[in-house]
């Protein structure tokens, strides 16, 4: 028996999100079918990062076990021959029989980008939201530097999200503009349930001037979902970087 671990890039836009669900199909689901079918065993992977219904990730990871003699770096070749287009193994390689990367200190980075202009473009429509309002990139980079350091994230978790803390280290959030695309970046040791959306939500109240960049402090201390903007769509959502510390 020897574990595997594999860095998945997808377009989430025709699935219902990484973790197996009853109402439709998911990336957990697609590689479990196609790695059984390859390695000719039942095979389960284990995701770190549960993306959401339309959240796109450049490398998420995953773990599986499995008794097949077939190198672990050899596995991304064979089974992105199998898996649709919209999902494929960047990277495989065999791992300590009982590593998983969700339980050693790792950084996480998720972009979120707007296309900000008169008209949508086509081009964007599954991997940036657009809005015709004007932003103030300004104001919403000021915004972002409330949320870096050690904070209660609880104004920004969706409700009904089961953790033991809302406690998140954010160690850098920006936000840059070129051209019509905005694009705000947020590393940090672990997010909430809809962190990241509520948190650009949020930004983007600051950037149409409903907010006030310093009102990000209130919003943290008030501890309460409600005083948050809302949780922007799930497209503009991208996964797109993973560290180890």
């Amino acid at each position: 028996m020897k574990r595997v671990m594999l860095t998945v890039a997808y377009d989430g836009t025709n699935y219902c999100g990484w973790q197996i669900q009853p109402n439709g199909n998911t990336i957990e689901a697609e590689l479990n079918k196609h790695l059984s079918e390859l390695l000719r065993e039942e095979i389960k992977v284990s995701g770190v990062s549960r993306t959401d219904t339309g959240v796109h990730a450049l490398c998420n990871l995953a773990v599986f076990d499995t008794n097949a003699r077939m190198p672990g770096e050899k596995i991304s070749y064979a089974l992105n021959q199998r898996l649709p287009e919209d999902i494929k193994i960047q990277n495989s390689r065999e791992v300590e029989p009982d590593f998983h990367p969700r339980f050693v200190p790792t950084k996480k980075t998720y972009e979120y980008r707007i296309y900000n202009s008169e008209f949508p473009n086509p081009v964007e429509r599954l991997y940036a939201h657009f809005t015709y309002v004007s932003l103030d990139v300004e104001k919403m980079s000021q915004a972002a530097t409330y949320l870096v350091g050690e904070h209660d994230f609880k104004s920004f978790c969706a409700k009904g999200a089961q953790v033991e803390t809302t406690v998140r280290t954010i160690y850098e959030c920006t936000v840059e503009k070129q051209g019509s695309i905005i694009s705000i970046k947020v590393s940090g040791n672990g997010f909430l349930y809809n962190m990241v959306r509520i948190i650009a939500g949020t930004l983007m109240e600051v950037g149409m001037g409903k907010l006030q960049p310093e009102g990000i402090t209130d919003i943290l201390k008030a501890k309460d979902r409600a005083k948050a903007g809302p949780t922007a769509p799930a497209r503009g959502l991208t996964l797109v970087k993973y560290d180890f510390l």
